[in-house]
């Protein structure tokens, strides 16, 4: 064999290994991801969280405003994957007790169908149990057409007794595209989400 040839055998061996490297760590990106957040305390992402929709909402209704205190919410938007991601509003104040509704708008930039799924993460992470949502895109798998843009609301509620020290936070999504086909969401009684406000406090 000539030493061209097995030079030329070399590299190919050599970029298998670099595409095979790469891969693996695309695949492992987000557990990896959660796995430094949750180790440094830093942004802890909550992708496995379980919420009970009707104990939130049972919550929503019989807790008290506080209308004495003020929580600074800042939205942010991350994506990994042919998206526009971002939320319509960058921040509000609200009153603990208060029930909250946002919304984030996600564009498919590509020319075919796509699914993908948002992660969410609060900082600091001691305001995260006192972060409870009645309503999250977060929830199950999104799914947009070629070029499509769609709204979607999050409906919160910020515990009264979130501690006294937390006067800020920060509610952010990551937004991964996924493979496995999803039935496309629907507004809720079939509604159209564009005409939604951009923040509304219900007191």
């Amino acid at each position: 064999m000539s030493e061209p040839t097995r030079d030329n055998q070399k590299m190919m061996g050599k970029l298998l290994m670099v595409t095979i490297l790469m891969f693996g760590f695309g695949y492992a990106l987000v557990p990896f991801y959660e796995k430094i957040c949750e180790l440094t305390g830093i942004n802890v992402l909550t992708s496995k969280e379980k919420l009970n929709y009707e104990e939130a909402r049972r919550f929503a209704q019989n807790t008290q405003v506080d209308k004495s205190r003020l929580v600074s919410v800042e939205f942010d938007a991350n994506s990994h994957g042919p998206w526009t991601f971002k939320p319509r509003l960058n921040v509000t104040e609200v009153h603990p007790g208060e029930l909250v509704t946002v919304i984030y708008e996600i564009k498919n930039n590509e020319s075919r169908d796509l699914a993908g799924q948002a992660i969410p993460s609060y900082a600091p992470k001691q305001s995260a149990p006192h972060f409870k949502k009645l309503e999250c895109f977060c929830f199950e798998q999104q799914s947009l057409k070629a070029g499509e843009t769609r709204e979607f609301p999050v409906v919160f509620v910020i515990d009264p007794q979130l501690p006294d020290g937390i006067r800020n936070i920060t509610l952010s999504y990551t937004f991964f595209e996924v493979g496995l086909p999803t039935a496309r969401a629907q507004a809720p009684d079939g509604a159209s989400l564009p005409n939604q406000p951009t923040a509304t406090v219900l007191r």
